[in-house]
Order: structure tokens, then C-alpha cells, then sequence
């Protein structure tokens, strides 16, 4: 039988609770939902908060994952399983584009997108989305594409740094009130794109790849020049993202089978 730990269990079903709440929540609520005492939450969620695991909203008196919560699920999406099974589906999706692309899968760390692959269609086209690099995420369609569906305390916590609003090209976002109006449009829209935000004469559009709550894990982009791409070769390649970020995710639930087979 396994050794139980009343303190750690009861701090990891704060955080399960947080990630799957549509929002901050109360202490009162979190009591409710997982029928320990008030005290006790209270007590879980200022170690949790020194630990940078959860942030407090003190305005709102309520509370929402921090940035090391966020760390730690980057962090396992920069192992293995995500990268060899993203792989070969990023690759068809790029060899399939109507237009030359870059395909790449991105993740969020704080107020930065990081590159994490990076696949060519059959002809190449030259970006600075190599796998490794960090870009702005309030800039990359790949950052937004997971911004856009993360609570807006979040987004603001996560985008507090003085450098998370960069201009690049003197296009984009610059400003918590501009980035958050940005976002509310792409959601209506069901994806993310930007043109010229990181590098005049390209554009991209992205969409997100969601865990088993629904929370955005990860992305799926296109990087394009932005001549070669009308708004309906740009929804096209929107709906080959969104297909690979759907087809990615179910792969990756507990207990699917990892092998790939591509039509």
C-alpha cells in the first residue's frame, strides 16, 4: 500500500483545482470544492505562493497558478513524449501547406515564446523561429495562441516584466490594454496570426494545443512570407494547425498509443 501525505496531497489538489478553474478563485471556493477547512487552504496557498506555485490576486482576494506552475509544465513539454511525437506531425503539416511554411511548436515561459521544433516545407523559407529561440509572446502568434486562452490575471502576472512588451518592427502590441483587446479579437476569430510583428515582409498564424482540461500547453504555427498568403490561404493554413494541435493532444493523453500514422 502506498505511503500517504496528507499536507502534499492536499497542495497538489490546490493546484489540480486551479489549473481545471475557468478563473482566479477564492479561498472559500477552493475549501468548498475540495472539503478541507478554510484555515487550511489559506495556509497550502501561502506556501504554495512563496514557492511561486500560485499568485494572489489581493485586489480580487482570490488566487490563480503562478509562474512556476507554469515553469514546471513547460518543463515537461520540452521532454519527451511532446518533441518525438510533434515531430513527424509538424513535418506532414508543413509538407502539406499550399504555400511555403515553417511549422514550429512553440511554448510559453513567462512573458516569452520558446521555440521548440522546427519544420520546412519542401521549399525553405528563412526565419528567426529556430528551435531555442525566445521571441516576445505578446508579438508571436505562437505566444498568443496560448495567452489567448489562459485567464486574464494570469496574462497579466505573467506579462508584469518591464521587457515583455517589445517593439520589433513598430507593429504589435505594446501594452497590457492593446495586447489584451488583441486577444479578445483572435478568440472570436478561433486563432492567432500576426504579420510583420517580429520580421517585416513574414506573418504567421497559430493555434493552441490544449492538455486534457483544456488548458493551452503548447502551440502549433506557420510562418509565411506574407505576400505568398491571402486571408484565405491564411485560414486554410489555420485549419492544418488546428488539426495537427487536435490530432498532438489526443496523442498525448494517458494511455494513447504514441504511434504515428499519417494520411
Amino acid at each position: 500500500m502506498p505511503t500517504t501525505m496528507p499536507a502534499a496531497e492536499r497542495a497538489l489538489d490546490v493546484l489540480s483545482a486551479l489549473a481545471a478553474a475557468s478563473g482566479p478563485v477564492t479561498a472559500a471556493g477552493l475549501a468548498r470544492e475540495l472539503g478541507i477547512p478554510r484555515s487550511s487552504v489559506y495556509q497550502l496557498l501561502e506556501v504554495l505562493v512563496a514557492r511561486g506555485f500560485v499568485t494572489h490576486l489581493a485586489d480580487e482576494q482570490r488566487w490563480t497558478l503562478g509562474l512556476t506552475a507554469f515553469e514546471v509544465g513547460s518543463a515537461y513539454l520540452r521532454r519527451d513524449p511532446l518533441e518525438r511525437i510533434a515531430q513527424p506531425l509538424l513535418r506532414h503539416l508543413a509538407q502539406q501547406a499550399p504555400i511555403p511554411v515553417v511549422a514550429h511548436l512553440g511554448v510559453v515561459r513567462g512573458h516569452e515564446t520558446v521555440y521548440l521544433l522546427k519544420e520546412h516545407s519542401d521549399h525553405p523559407v528563412t526565419t528567426v523561429t529556430d528551435v531555442g529561440v525566445r521571441l516576445p509572446a505578446a508579438l508571436t502568434a505562437s505566444g498568443r495562441a496560448v495567452l489567448a486562452l489562459l485567464p486574464r490575471a494570469q496574462v497579466r502576472a505573467q506579462l508584469s516584466a518591464r521587457d515583455a512588451f517589445v517593439d520589433r518592427t513598430g507593429a504589435g502590441p505594446q501594452s497590457m490594454s492593446a495586447l489584451m483587446a488583441l486577444l479578445s479579437q483572435e478568440r472570436r476569430r478561433g486563432y492567432t496570426q500576426e504579420d510583420g510583428f517580429i520580421t517585416e515582409g513574414f506573418g504567421s498564424v497559430a493555434i493552441a494545443v490544449r492538455g486534457a482540461h483544456g488548458e493551452p500547453t503548447a502551440s502549433i504555427g506557420l510562418t509565411f512570407r506574407s505576400d505568398t498568403a491571402s486571408d484565405s490561404v491564411r485560414r486554410r493554413l489555420a485549419a492544418g494547425a488546428g488539426r495537427c494541435a487536435e490530432d498532438l493532444a489526443q496523442r498525448l493523453l494517458p494511455g494513447r498509443s504514441t504511434s504515428i500514422v499519417l494520411s
